[in-house]
């Protein structure tokens, strides 16, 4: 299993905004789509229903560096920095594929609860060990 999962996306012309590039909201909706498919790609999604169990949001971190236009394919890279008692941060790479320029970093701190309850929970063994962790030193500086 590789630590960092790529999900790819074109850019819709219903995601542009008044300013004609992409819009600011979609990087996180694409943030929370691409964390998704990591988890769906994994065991992460069975093993936390399994436990009667959700991820939520705690907060959302966005760096925007270039603008994305319509038509542009965009790979979004996505990986795992850490794993805590009930808490866990995600990183993100938004790049161009045409030209590998970096069009945002972003990070999402995620939260374990119980999907009856919203409390908090500690995150199981089987969860965590769902994926690979990747210390920031290692974070990717390039589209490969």
């Amino acid at each position: 299993m590789s630590a960092i999962y790529r999900y790819d996306i074109t850019v819709p012309n219903s995601a542009i905004d008044e300013n004609k590039h992409l819009n600011n909201v979609t990087y996180v909706q694409w943030m929370q789509d691409a964390a998704i498919a990591h988890a769906n790609h994994t065991a992460c999604t069975q093993e936390t229903n399994a436990v009667g169990a959700t991820w939520v949001v705690r907060a959302h971190r966005v760096e925007y560096l270039k603008p994305a236009f319509e038509g542009e394919q965009i790979a979004i890279l996505t990986w795992i920095t850490t794993i805590r008692k009930v808490r866990s941060q995600r990183k993100y790479k938004f790049f161009r594929i045409s030209d590998q320029a970096v069009l945002a970093q972003c990070e999402t701190d995620w939260v374990f609860v119980n999907a009856k309850t919203g409390s908090p929970m500690a995150i199981p063994t089987q969860v965590a060990n769902a994926f690979e962790i990747l210390p920031d030193e290692q974070a990717p500086k390039a589209l490969d």
